[in-house]
């Protein structure tokens, strides 16, 4: 992750079932689905204005770390998330039972 984004907050919002990275005054977006100890990451979108500068993968990475120190097992569902899991199979361990990329 590019270290401008480092300390800008991931924002887990309940009620649009997203998390949110804001950049610049625009946000990035992974819509999920939360159920019984598990998180289903449908789909991630990143405003015009922010793609090409990392803040897909920064997001990424940072729903990750939320969702490991939150002890959240993952079904991947977007496909920009299983191409970060296939480059970053370390992942893989957050990764619910019978769920693989």
């Amino acid at each position: 992750m590019k270290a401008e984004y480092l300390e800008l907050p991931l924002v887990k919002n309940d009620e649009t079932h997203r998390f949110e990275l804001t950049v610049s005054g625009h946000t990035a977006f992974i819509d999920f689905k939360e159920r019984h100890g598990k998180i289903w990451l449908i789909h991630t979108e990143s405003p015009e204005q922010l793609q090409g500068k990392g803040v897909a993968t920064a997001l990424i990475e940072k729903t990750l770390d939320y969702l490991e120190a939150n002890r959240f097992e993952m079904i991947p569902l977007c496909p920009l998330v299983v191409a970060y899991l296939q480059k970053h199979p370390e992942w893989n361990r957050i990764v619910a039972a019978g769920h693989s990329n």
